[in-house]
């Protein structure tokens, strides 16, 4: 095996390649040849490495410099001085705060989930193999029985990552006793504003959530998987179809897996980019072809679903989870976060921050280190306002939630919710009543109109914040309205699109209730 002198890893996401880093990538390795260091030097394509809002970046290893901000001209004189001469070019890096080395444990990411992103080359099934990959499907299959699976993972505590917080190893429990045909989907529609995590995972890391599906189907005796991806995700969509291939062909999907009695195979179903898609009854009606409304609940999907057989549902995080909790066992994954909310989670950090992007910390890390430690502190040094977290369908957290754990319990107690784990960071100068009207003009295009409170109920909040917005003809008694109507709509809809305004709008009010002209 050729020992390389440096490594120099390339980012390849979404973001990345509309910035051109495919150019910056082929400069790089011309420059690095015209300087006779293709032997010492390896160019390395990986997942996002985390860091967003700084143009094209790279990091060099061992020495774990983040360039940023790059161009051909910046490309030629870190070869010339950094690859050539070992000087680090100190006016083109940043140091993004989870790299820096003064940090404390506590300040430090614990990766679970994204252990591979960006270290590997998510094309490349062997790299994920050399980082223990597939090394869970080896075990379960030879060493475990599917209840055991069942059992490890109701043990380990895990709960859904795509916002309801529902126990993982429960809801594979329900399915696992039922005779006949079974599925397993994995939602990566992913439609929440400011949410792009699963996204990222798949494409820096797509065996282990291939991995994890056939995983889930050992465990409940289903024979098919299918990945719902956002349409959107075009890179995605093609890293884990080329992933799928590797696996069919190393005999990891297919007939008899690793030479054992099960079989498994999985499918991808591309999105149409509805909202409403990310309710798991609505996501099921469109792989059926069928137009993506949401069914009444019950039965739920555990007992009928796909095609009136039964189906369990997971996001690519909450999926992410498993092969790590197989490999190690439930007691290693408690070691992380809090009692009723083990693990890690996934936050997409955006917004006011010095440093947006991706992280994955303990559950019950409070909301002020995810925004001062890993998000770096607000631009500008400007004041911190308010935190829109979970998306659209989240709430706003004001300085008294700065330090209150970070976790489906903690805050449950403050009717607000973790969500998909987007963090949209604000300053001192945005204007909430903007922020409002942009979130119901989102609810009022994604609604679906199947259900009356949610038809009617959206158009309605939102003509009313305009009506406060333009201060027209106001009778006083606008919000109290608005919040009545909210209310009943999360009391009557018949998903969660139409139960969520009222998680913002109460939330605004209680906060900025005087800005807002309560």
């Amino acid at each position: 095996m050729k020992i390389f002198r440096s490594h120099i890893l390339i980012g390849i996401d979404s973001i990345s390649q509309m910035q051109k880093i495919r150019d910056i990538e082929k400069i790089l390795k011309a420059e690095i040849k015209k300087n006779g260091l293709e032997e010492e030097i390896k160019v390395i394509e990986s997942g996002t490495l985390g860091v967003f809002g700084f143009g094209v970046t790279m990091l060099v290893y061992p020495e774990g410099v983040y360039y940023a901000n790059l161009d051909e001209t910046k490309i030629k004189r870190i070869v010339e001085e950094h690859l050539l001469n070992g000087r680090i070019v100190e006016e083109y890096k940043i140091e993004p705060p989870e790299a820096k080395k003064d940090l404390t444990i506590k300040g430090k990411q614990e990766r679970i989930v994204l252990n591979n992103v960006g270290l590997i080359d998510p094309r490349n099934i062997n790299d994920y193999i050399a980082r223990d990959g597939y090394k869970a499907l080896e075990k379960a299959l030879f060493e475990m029985k599917p209840q055991e699976v069942i059992e490890e993972i109701k043990k380990s505590n895990l709960r859904g990552r795509g916002g309801a917080g529902f126990p993982t190893g429960l809801k594979l429990s329900f399915t696992a006793p039922i005779e006949g045909e079974k599925f397993i989907v994995c939602n990566a529609d992913e439609g929440e504003p400011g949410t792009f995590k699963d996204r990222l995972i798949m494409e820096g890391d797509p065996h282990k959530l291939i991995e994890a599906m056939i995983l889930s189907g050992y465990a409940v005796g289903a024979r098919k998987g299918y990945i719902y991806i956002r349409g959107e995700y075009k890179l995605s969509i093609e890293i884990m179809q080329n992933a799928i291939k590797q696996a069919k062909q190393y005999g990891l999907l297919g007939d008899n897996i690793l030479e054992s009695d099960f079989s498994y195979d999985i499918e991808i179903k591309k999105g149409a980019g509805a909202y409403v898609c990310g309710e798991e009854t609505a996501l099921i009606e469109s792989v059926e072809g069928k137009r993506g409304n949401p069914r009444i609940k019950p039965p739920f999907p555990g007992v009928k679903g796909l095609w009136g057989k039964p189906t369990v549902v997971n996001n690519v995080e909450t999926l992410s989870n498993i092969p790590s909790i197989i490999v190690n066992g439930a007691d290693w994954y408690k070691q992380f976060g809090m009692e009723k909310s083990t693990g890690t989670k996934v936050y997409t950090i955006l917004g006011h921050v010095n440093y947006p992007g991706l992280v994955e910390v303990p559950m019950g890390t409070t909301l002020r280190e995810i925004i001062f430690t890993y998000g770096g502190g607000i631009k500008g040094d400007k004041e911190f306002k308010v935190a829109l977290v979970g998306g659209a369908a989240g709430a706003f957290l004001g300085k008294d939630m700065l330090d209150v754990p970070m976790d489906f319990d903690h805050l449950g107690e403050y009717k607000a919710v973790l969500g998909s784990g987007a963090v949209l960071v604000m300053d001192e100068d945005v204007d909430i009543l903007d922020i409002l009207e942009n979130l119901m003009e989102f609810f009022n295009h994604e609604s679906c109109g199947q259900c009356s409170p949610c038809r009617i109920g959206n158009p309605t909040i939102l003509r009313l914040i305009r009506k406060i917005k333009t201060n027209d003809n106001l009778k006083g008694n606008e919000w109290e309205t608005i919040e009545e109507i909210a209310e009943a709509m999360k009391e009557t809809s018949l998903c969660a699109l139409g139960q969520s305004p009222i998680l913002p709008i109460s939330s605004a009010l209680k906060y900025f209730g005087k800005e807002l002209g309560r």
